[in-house]
């Protein structure tokens, strides 16, 4: 079926999981090498920002235990060992002084979180990526009195979420008007920042951080029109960026990830990238896309392993993105893409409980919800399936009848 003896994945996470679950699906019965930069087995990352913060007793959860990962799929672990550079003429891998000769490689290395630059050694400012930078953060909450998050996103969001559970004052600092509005729209960021105020979450917008004050440690927060917000707990949560620097001399294209054909193929001999280091043409929308979402990393993930190990069987991959977030006592859920007509369908946005379509041309292109997970999930075949507006409107109209 394939000629690769050795497939390499770099990064231990919920894609680089899935893509040696994907190879070992095929029949693959090669060699696996799992290189991971942090010392951890692979973990869920979701929980971290919601959770872990609040539970009394938080565990992280680990996909599969170190024997189950050896002993029954078959891989080789190299936890710990950041990957510093890649040669695809002659097919190598080097974390460091170690070079890990691959017949197939995936890239599934994630992102990293933006940092505000000016921070220096300031005490008392986070970021939340990693099972070490909750752990961190978890303590800071625990002796925290007032908390301010820069970045209204979703991460910062449940972030925030997490203070007010613990009874802490909280404000969040957006830069942007409106909160969300590049990922779900103006419309219905409105709606998100509706749950902010509706939680005793002060919510700050179009108003940019100028600078962070403390003797050492963090004391309170310089906003651009000179308003001073005081603060003994500064997150950041302004977004990620794909983890590409140690790809800078391998001859893959960057631009914003790394750029790969439909089928996650970046255009190297047997290199596939998945997660949220793609950036891959998704057949769906006929456009080149980016995704930080868990359901996405998986499922790239166990498709790169699989066209990996087997590229005669190399095949698109489409679909439409899907993520959830829970803030206060909100579950929020998106399917799709955002665009700039959206219409509400079912539920109203004055009571915190609602369904919203957005549409593109004819068609209907995406699908949010607060607290409405049961029938947004409906929508995701005909959101995949291109389906026109007329057919969506119907279903709605039957699901807000049902």
């Amino acid at each position: 079926m394939t000629d690769v003896d050795h497939l390499v994945i770099v990064g231990a996470s919920v894609a680089g999981l899935r893509a040696v679950e994907g190879a070992r699906k095929t029949g693959y019965a090669g060699r696996i090498s799992l290189i991971g930069a942090e010392e951890h087995l692979p973990y869920d990352r979701p929980p971290l920002s919601k959770t872990y913060l609040t539970d009394e007793q938080p565990q992280p959860t680990f996909y599969r235990t170190e024997e189950a990962m050896r002993e029954q799929l078959g891989v080789d672990l190299f936890l710990g060992q950041p990957a510093t550079g890649l040669d695809v003429a002659e097919q190598v891998v080097h974390t460091g002084a170690t070079e890990h000769r691959y017949d197939a490689l995936v890239i599934a290395t994630g992102s990293t979180a933006r940092t505000m630059p000016e921070v220096g050694t300031l005490g008392g400012v986070l970021t939340l990526r990693t099972l070490d930078d909750a752990r961190v953060l978890r303590a800071g909450l625990d002796r925290a009195t007032r908390l301010v998050v820069v970045g209204g996103g979703f991460i910062g969001s449940e972030i925030a979420s997490a203070g007010r559970a613990r009874g802490l004052p909280v404000t969040i600092v957006e830069a942007l008007p409106t909160p969300l509005v590049r990922a779900i729209g103006e419309q219905m960021g409105a709606a998100c920042a509706a749950l902010h105020q509706r939680n005793g979450t002060q919510l700050m917008c179009g108003v940019p951080v100028d600078r962070l004050e403390g003797d050492g440690h963090v004391e309170r927060v310089i906003l651009s029109d000179g308003a001073v917000l005081e603060a003994d707990l500064v997150v950041v949560g302004t977004g990620a960026d794909p983890a590409t620097g140690w790809l800078g001399d391998s001859g893959l294209r960057l631009d914003n990830g790394i750029v790969c054909d439909e089928t996650l193929w970046t255009g190297a001999p047997g290199v596939y990238a998945a997660g949220d280091v793609a950036r891959w043409v998704n057949p769906t929308f006929d456009r080149l896309m980016r995704l930080e979402h868990w359901t996405s990393a998986g499922d790239q993930g166990r498709h790169a392993g699989q066209s990996a190990v087997d590229p005669q069987a190399r095949k698109p991959f489409s679909g439409a993105p899907y993520f959830w977030s829970d803030w206060y006592d909100a579950n929020i859920r998106f399917i799709g893409i955002p665009s700039d007509e959206v219409q509400v369908v079912i539920g109203s946005t004055d009571d915190g409980s609602f369904l919203s379509l957005y549409r593109e041309g004819d068609t209907v292109v995406g699908a949010f919800a607060i607290n409405q997970p049961r029938h947004l999930m409906k929508f995701r075949p005909l959101i995949a399936g291109r389906a026109s507006w007329a057919e969506a409107l119907e279903f709605g109209r039957e699901r807000a009848s049902a």
